[in-house]
């Protein structure tokens, strides 16, 4: 049964060249989305319904050109066929099955294994201490000279626009694979500086909470839990840069020579994704310290007017307690005035130290 895209991903801070919600199927099975040749930077004729093995026909036939197979969590046949088919790597199949791995790019003899981690913000109306903020996917590319095979992982990460742009750029795709695996690994690198914008904005709310007059609102499991989703972007982010880092520096058979610059621009965006969550996770643990501060502030308060209350309703109950004992012989018991006067005391004595608190602010 064909898989359909579920997740409508949110969009509304920075406009990419691609949307990640772009519902790409095509009627080819259960796990592939498209099998499309390309030859000179053209999408021959073809409605991406090929078999894949008819595909490596033509371009093998041909001796120039390429295929990409887009594949969306395939199962252990499916990968097992496409593996003799194309010769890939048994560790990079059990990989790519599995998925869950970290960002990395692995060369195996004639071909190439690049793993992604794809990200994808998540919409909400008010967020809280349990608010999902972050989703991830994985995507996975086997990299040859005849050959490109995405795989998928996740219910967001489209990359039918991201084909579909690659289409429009004729020149930038006749540069073979390479052109592919860069424009896959730009689009998921712009979805990072994306994401990174969105959460900027929940962290500046929580920020506004804590530092406002009434900050009654601010919740420190809310501002835990962007901490947590940060992590998650870190996992993402973070181990990618040495990987982009060779395939813009390392010459490479697979690599187009005028594709490494392309690389390198696509690293200094990561970059940039990575000094923003850092800057974020830095901002995150101020905004909860002064949320502490603030909690310790307003505690103190609560036992300084506490503590002035005692000691005002200690007169009243030093003096019953002293004209409350038992004894027959005790001064003024029997004096006419000695009630009232004892009532005046206490409520001079009382008012005293009301206005002493006062004044040193404890009431």
């Amino acid at each position: 049964m064909i898989r359909r895209l579920r997740g409508m991903v949110r969009r509304t801070h920075r406009t990419a060249a691609v949307d990640l919600s772009h519902p790409a199927r095509s009627p080819l099975g259960s796990a592939v989305v498209n099998c499309v040749v390309y030859r000179g930077g053209k999408r021959l004729p073809g409605d991406g319904a090929n078999s894949a093995a008819e595909a490596l026909r033509q371009v093998r036939r041909a001796g120039d050109g390429f295929v990409w197979i887009g594949l969306h969590e395939p199962t252990e046949d499916e990968l097992a066929e496409l593996s003799v088919l194309f010769g890939l790597h048994p560790l990079a199949v059990e990989d790519a099955e599995h998925a869950h791995q970290r960002p990395k790019v692995e060369s195996y003899d004639d071909s190439l294994f690049a793993v992604f981690k794809s990200v994808c913000y998540v919409g909400h109306e008010e967020l809280t201490a349990t608010s999902e903020v972050v989703d991830t996917g994985e995507i996975m590319l086997f990299v040859g000279r005849e050959f490109v095979i995405s795989v998928r992982h996740g219910s967001h990460g489209s990359l039918g626009p991201v084909r579909e742009a690659l289409e429009a750029d004729p020149e930038q795709l006749a540069k073979g694979p390479s052109a592919v695996l860069h424009a896959i690994a730009d689009h998921v690198v712009d979805e990072y500086l994306s994401v990174t914008e969105a959460v900027e904005d929940d962290i500046d709310t929580v920020e506004s909470e804590v530092f406002s007059e009434d900050s009654s609102g601010a919740d420190a499991g809310r501002i835990y839990q962007l901490k947590r989703e940060l992590l998650e972007l870190k996992r993402a982010v973070g181990p990618l840069a040495r990987p982009l880092t060779t395939l813009a520096t390392r010459p490479s058979a697979l690599i187009d020579p005028g594709i490494q610059a392309y690389f390198r621009d696509v690293t200094d965006h990561l970059t940039e994704a990575s000094e923003r969550i850092a800057s974020f996770d830095a901002l995150l643990d101020s905004i909860l310290q002064a949320h502490l501060a603030q909690v310790t502030v307003a505690q103190n308060e609560d036992m300084r007017k506490i503590t002035s209350w005692a000691a005002i309703i200690a007169v009243p109950t030093m003096v019953c307690g002293v004209y409350g004992m038992n004894f027959d012989v005790m001064p003024e018991r029997h004096w006419t005035f000695g009630y009232p006067l004892v009532m005046a005391g206490i409520a001079v004595a009382a008012f005293a130290l009301y206005r002493l608190f006062r004044r040193r602010g404890w009431l």
